[in-house]
């Protein structure tokens, strides 16, 4: 029995669990600070949802996202893409690569989905609906709603990037969206955590505790 006030997943929510890949985590190529710190909280939350998907960051060699790509330029700096100012990255979650990979240190054997971003050369996708084009559509919200999902639950990294914008962007399309904030972490680069935070909560996002969620 769920105490009061918490929540008690049913067969209407998914759990979303954000690019935890080795690029991110200690160690790689764009180490999210803690990121390792993620796994044991989702993989208790996993065991309380029956529906869990998860997203990958898969970039072609030579993505436009990259300070590679552009002479003169280093990571963190930004540029003016066809779509408008892009931070650019250390090259990262290059397809095939041991740092694209999802941590074997996750165990979610019921996953139902995995969600492949940012494979298109020349954008770059923080959110698992929507690339940074913001046209461009995933799918993943007519999923969603045919599979009769009403609310929405995130974890993963980082906080400030493509956490905050699948949340938004799962707010925008009409789901009751939540961000687990202890199963999250942040790159927070020039001031990027704060800003992500504010923008949920303005947007009616929810931010919560693992704690807050009932567990068998």
């Amino acid at each position: 029995m769920a105490e009061a006030g918490m929540i008690q997943p049913t067969d209407g929510d998914v759990l979303i669990v954000t690019d935890v890949q080795y690029d991110f985590l200690p160690g790689g190529a764009l180490a999210v600070p803690g990121g390792n710190e993620v796994i044991e909280p989702i993989n208790r939350l996993a065991k309380a949802f029956r529906h869990v998907l998860l997203t990958q960051d898969w970039h072609p060699k030579g993505h436009t996202s990259f300070a590679s790509s552009h002479p003169g330029k280093k990571p963190f700096d930004t540029a003016e893409l066809t779509y408008g100012t892009q931070i650019l990255w250390p090259d990262h979650c290059v397809q095939d690569t041991p740092g694209a990979e999802i941590s074997r240190d996750l165990h979610i054997p019921h996953a139902q989905l995995v969600i492949r971003k940012g494979f298109d050369p020349a954008i770059d996708s923080y959110s698992a609906f929507l690339e940074a084009d913001r046209r461009t559509t995933t799918g993943l919200a007519g999923y969603l709603r045919e599979r009769g999902f009403s609310r929405f639950f995130c974890t993963g990294l980082a906080t400030d990037f493509c956490v905050a914008w699948t949340a938004l962007d799962a707010k925008a399309a009409g789901f009751d969206t939540y961000v687990i904030e202890d199963a999250c972490r942040a790159i927070d680069t020039n001031g990027s955590l704060e800003r992500a935070l504010q923008d949920l909560k303005s947007a009616g996002v929810h931010i919560i505790q693992s704690r807050h969620i009932a567990r068998e």
